[in-house]
């Protein structure tokens, strides 16, 4: 059994969250973390959690790459986070923009943005003691690491992370966790990257209902998709199925300090 350490079951794909939890208490995922984009969808997150407290935890975020989100937007945020740090297990997904800068009419100035709003919700971590999911793909991945260092923030994962060699290392020796998602199944990339990290630094997520391709096109997603993950993981570690799905279970209680069920 493992748990999906990354699903927007705010989204309308997981209307029936009963029908959710079957299928992937099916497919041997027995909780998922949920995370939020904004007030409202994290509004949606927390409805989700206290339907099923027992196999669905909530954190609150502010997507980065959410461009059409202002300041009113975070300050929305930044009041459920006030109003509802007792009910979340972390923060997230927060982090730096990355995808919307190649459209941004100036990207520096919205990087520059970025930096000041992760800085007001990682400063909301500390005060909550809540860990941190992050988007910091790429190139943002550096940036996230500072910030998280500069704030002394010691629990945090880099949700579907896609960074150089050398920048996930540095993550890794500096604590924090990298998530894989299914991509590990068929991209080479992931491959190599689960192939060098240590099983203790690593979580799985669906990151659903975002689509995959691969043996998964045309396929719906959701939380199920973070056992075949593990399954994944499991050959590129060449370890027990069984064994790698405790291992991950394990990691992911420890981040969000969660209840083993």
């Amino acid at each position: 059994m493992v748990i999906d350490s990354h699903c927007h079951l705010h989204d309308p794909a997981f209307r029936d969250l009963r029908e959710m939890l079957v299928q992937a208490l099916a497919h041997d995922v027995w909780g998922v973390v949920a995370v939020g984009c904004d007030a409202d969808t994290n509004a949606r997150t927390l409805a989700a959690a206290a339907a099923a407290p027992k196999s669905v935890w909530a954190c609150l975020g502010f997507h980065p790459d959410w461009s059409h989100l202002g300041d009113g937007d975070l300050e929305r945020v930044e009041q459920q986070l006030a109003e509802n740090h007792h009910r979340i297990v972390g923060l997230g997904e927060v982090g730096l923009p990355w995808y919307s800068l190649t459209e941004a009419s100036d990207p520096q100035a919205l990087m520059s943005r970025g930096r000041e709003r992760l800085n007001r919700l990682l400063r909301l971590a500390v005060l909550h003691d809540l860990p941190v999911a992050l988007h910091a793909p790429h190139g943002a991945a550096v940036g996230a690491l500072e910030a998280l260092k500069h704030y002394q923030i010691e629990r945090a994962v880099f949700h579907w992370h896609k960074a150089p060699a050398e920048v996930t290392r540095a993550i890794v020796d500096a604590g924090y966790l990298i998530s894989v998602s299914p991509e590990v199944v068929y991209r080479e990339r992931d491959r190599e990257m689960v192939a060098a990290l240590p099983l203790d630094a690593l979580l799985v997520e669906s990151d659903g209902p975002w689509k995959y391709g691969g043996e998964f096109e045309g396929m719906g997603s959701g939380p199920w998709l973070a056992s075949r993950a593990a399954e994944e993981v499991a050959k590129l570690k060449q370890l027990p199925v069984e064994d790698v799905m405790f291992r991950l279970s394990t990691n992911a209680c420890q981040l969000f300090d969660l209840v083993w069920a």
